[in-house]
């Protein structure tokens, strides 16, 4: 009985080792990415908010363009209105 246990714990004991074997195999076959080439999460950030930048100021010179067109017609409907009401007089 006794050998059948140290059977089984030596027989465990090999698996356990196998599969650790596998588990670097498998990360050796792996591609590793030299850190140096890796962008870091700060590069990321930064990217991200320089795109978000450009996107503000895109949309606020939109704005910007749409809040002088509609200037310009009210502008122009209050003069149309004026001269209207002078040559009407």
């Amino acid at each position: 009985m006794a050998l059948s246990g140290y059977m089984q714990a030596a027989v465990l004991l090999v698996a356990v080792l196998l599969c650790l074997g596998a588990a670097e195999a498998d990360q050796d076959t792996g591609t590793v990415i030299p850190a140096e080439s890796r962008p870091c999460v700060d590069c990321h950030a930064f990217e991200f908010m320089q795109r978000a930048l450009l996107d503000l100021k895109k949309t606020a010179f939109n704005l910007d363009a749409r809040t002088e067109n509609l200037v310009l017609r009210a502008e122009r409907r209050a003069l149309c209105d004026c001269m209207a009401t002078v040559s009407l007089g």
